[in-house]
C-alpha cells in the first residue's frame, strides 16, 4: 500500500501552506497579498480542497473538479485550479506502492473521457485568468479525445498542460533540482522554496502571464526574473535578499503581473518532495 489519505492530505496542506510562506515575486505570500488576493484565502483553500483531493472514491478529474467547487464555496475565487491540476495526479500516485514518477506515468495514461469531461468543468468553474477560447479541445465544449490528448494539444502553450504529457519532467527536474540544491548548500526556512519558483521563473515564461500579457511580457517577466537571481545568489545577508524580492514583488504586482504558474509548479515540487520523503519512510 502507499500512504494513507491522512498523510496524503497533510503532504498537500503543507506544499500549499510552505508556498504561501515563501516571499515568491509577484504571486500571492505572506509578506504582501495583490491582485485582489490574500495570504489567508490560499490557505483557507487548501484546507477546503484537500478532503476532495484525497478522495480515494474519486476519479482523478472528478477530485479535481470536487476540490474546485469546495474552494469556491470557502473563497469564491479561483486560488488554485493549477494547483489541483497538478496535485491530483501526484496524490493518486501515491496511493499505490513503488517508484512515485513511475505511478504518475501510469496514473496519466490511464484518465479517461470522463476525466476529460471533469477537468473540462473544472477549469470553467475557476475561470483562471486570460482563459480564452481554443480552436480545438475548447473547455466550453464537451470533451472529444481523452484528457492526455487534450492536455498535449495544449503543452505547447501552458506549462501545467506539458507537465502532464512529461509526466511532470519540470517538477521532477527544474523545480526538485533547485530545490533540493538549496537544501544541500544550507538554506533553510523558505529560501529553499524561493530557489524552486525562482528556478521556473527564469526557466520559462510564466503561462499565467504569457495568457494574460502576451508571450513577449512573459519573456521579458523571465529575463528581469534571471537578472534579479543573478544579484540574489550574489548577496549574502537575508535582510538585503528580502528587500531585493520585495521590490521586484512590488514592481510585477504594480504592473498587474502574476506568475501564478511559477507558483503552481513551486506547490507540485514541494509536493513532491514531501511524498518522496513519507514513501521512503513508510
Amino acid at each position: 500500500m502507499g500512504l494513507p489519505r491522512q498523510k496524503l492530505a497533510a503532504a498537500y496542506q503543507s506544499a500549499c501552506r510552505a508556498e504561501i510562506e515563501a516571499l515568491k515575486p509577484g504571486n500571492v505570500h505572506v509578506f504582501a497579498d495583490g491582485h485582489r488576493m490574500s495570504a489567508q484565502q490560499f490557505l483557507d483553500s487548501a484546507q477546503a480542497s484537500s478532503r476532495p483531493l484525497t478522495d480515494t472514491a474519486l476519479p482523478v478529474g472528478r477530485r479535481i473538479l470536487e476540490a474546485v467547487q469546495a474552494t469556491r464555496e470557502t473563497v469564491g475565487v479561483n486560488t488554485n485550479l493549477g494547483i489541483l491540476l497538478l496535485s491530483a495526479p501526484l496524490v493518486a500516485a501515491a496511493e499505490a506502492d513503488g517508484d512515485l514518477r513511475e505511478n504518475l506515468g501510469k496514473v496519466l495514461r490511464a484518465m479517461t473521457m470522463d476525466d476529460a469531461g471533469a477537468v473540462f468543468a473544472a477549469i470553467v468553474l475557476a475561470s483562471p485568468g486570460g482563459l480564452g477560447s481554443a480552436e480545438t479541445h475548447d473547455v466550453r465544449e464537451a470533451p472529444a479525445v481523452p484528457l492526455l490528448e487534450a492536455m498535449r494539444e495544449a503543452s505547447q502553450r501552458d506549462m501545467i498542460a506539458r507537465q502532464y504529457v512529461t509526466d511532470f519532467a519540470d517538477v521532477f527536474g527544474t523545480g526538485l533540482d533547485a530545490y533540493e540544491a538549496a537544501v544541500a548548500r544550507g538554506e533553510t526556512d523558505m529560501w529553499p522554496v524561493v530557489a524552486a519558483y525562482m528556478a521556473f521563473l527564469t526557466a520559462f515564461p510564466d503561462s499565467h502571464v504569457a495568457r494574460k500579457h502576451g508571450i513577449a511580457i512573459a519573456d521579458a517577466v523571465r529575463q528581469q526574473a534571471s537578472a534579479v537571481k543573478t544579484r540574489l545568489d550574489q548577496t549574502a545577508g537575508e535582510e538585503a535578499r528580502i528587500s531585493q524580492l520585495l521590490a521586484f514583488d512590488a514592481e510585477l504586482k504594480a504592473r498587474h503581473i502574476n506568475p501564478g504558474t511559477s507558483a503552481d509548479l513551486t506547490v507540485a515540487c514541494l509536493l513532491v518532495h514531501s511524498l518522496r520523503s513519507e514513501l521512503a519512510c513508510g
